[in-house]
């Protein structure tokens, strides 16, 4: 499989997030449009079919994270 260079994932990340809040603030807009470009790279980029995966994995693919890392899991 092929994936994305490291330096690559934390600006799709950052950019999904930030497109995440205009998307929210304005419903249907070229926004949302942008937004599912990004969502279907990180997709790409992760191997994976869904954008939540794919947020889990890039997590997992950024240096300083290790295997076993349970940061991504909400504490109760």
């Amino acid at each position: 499989m092929l994936s994305a260079h490291p330096a690559v994932l934390p600006g799709l990340v950052n950019r999904y997030w930030a497109l995440s809040v205009l998307d929210a603030a304005e419903g249907e807009s070229p926004v949302r449009r942008e937004l599912e470009d990004v969502e279907r790279a990180l997709c790409v980029s992760t191997g994976t079919t869904d954008v939540h995966a794919a947020l889990i994995a890039t997590h997992h693919h950024l240096p300083g994270t290790g295997a076993l890392d349970d940061s991504v899991l909400v504490s109760g």
